[in-house]
C-alpha cells in the first residue's frame, strides 16, 4: 500500500527540526489539505502523512512552517530568519512509499525522494 512520511533536518544547528507545524494539500480540482502534523523530537511525524485507504495518485503539497521555528532560535542566530513557509510540489503515481525530506536553514533548503 502508498504510503508518504517525511522528516525535517535542520542543517543550521545539525538536528532534527522538532515542533515544526507541516500541512499536507492535495492539488485536484482545488488545493485541499489532507493532513496535519507537527514533527517529533526526532524531526519526524509520528506517523505517515498518507497511508492505506487515504493514499491516491496526483499531486500534492507539503508545507512546512520553517519560519516559526528558526524565530523560536532567534537568539542564536542574532536576526530573523530568511524562510518563513517551505513548499514543496511533488507527484505521487505508483502505490508505493513515498519519502520526502527537507533539510533547511534559516536562508536555504533542499530536498529530495527518499526512501
Amino acid at each position: 500500500m502508498g504510503r508518504l512520511t517525511t522528516h525535517v533536518l535542520d542543517t543550521a544547528n545539525g538536528c532534527p527540526g522538532s515542533g515544526i507545524a507541516i500541512e499536507l494539500f492535495h492539488l485536484d480540482k482545488k488545493r485541499q489539505r489532507v493532513a496535519r502534523a507537527v514533527t517529533n523530537k526526532d524531526g519526524r511525524t509520528d506517523v505517515p502523512l498518507l497511508d492505506n485507504s487515504a493514499w491516491q495518485a496526483g499531486q500534492y503539497e507539503l508545507q512546512f512552517s520553517v519560519g516559526d521555528y528558526f524565530a523560536g532560535r532567534q537568539a542564536a542566530l542574532q536576526q530573523p530568519p530568511f524562510l518563513d513557509e517551505v513548499v514543496i510540489r511533488f507527484a505521487m503515481a505508483a502505490d508505493e512509499h513515498y519519502h520526502v525530506p527537507l533539510l533547511v536553514s534559516p536562508w536555504s533548503y533542499s530536498t529530495y525522494r527518499g526512501s
